[in-house]
């Protein structure tokens, strides 16, 4: 027959498998949904560059309009001139 302290010995064994196996579980349940976060993140951050390109092409046109519209005063103020009227 067995020593009870290798009774003992053999439980706590037994008892810190089944701990190790679970606590195994444990840790890739928690690895996987973390990898499934990690992904969402990964696409609402690629949404989100979406967004800005759809957002910013009209306000880079807008702004060459405004350029535009800026030099062709600038233009015309330089070729008509101001003609200053002397009062007599």
């Amino acid at each position: 027959m067995t020593d009870p302290a290798q009774l003992i010995l053999l439980i706590i064994i037994l008892i810190l498998s089944v701990l190790l196996v679970v606590l195994g579980l444990q840790v890739f349940f928690i690895l996987k949904d973390l990898r499934e976060t990690i992904a969402k993140a990964n696409k609402v951050l690629d949404d989100a560059g979406q967004i800005t390109e759809s957002v910013s092409a009209p306000v880079s046109s807008l702004a060459s309009i405004l350029m535009g519209v800026k030099t062709g005063v600038i233009a015309s103020k330089l070729l008509g001139g101001k003609k200053e009227r002397k009062e007599k």
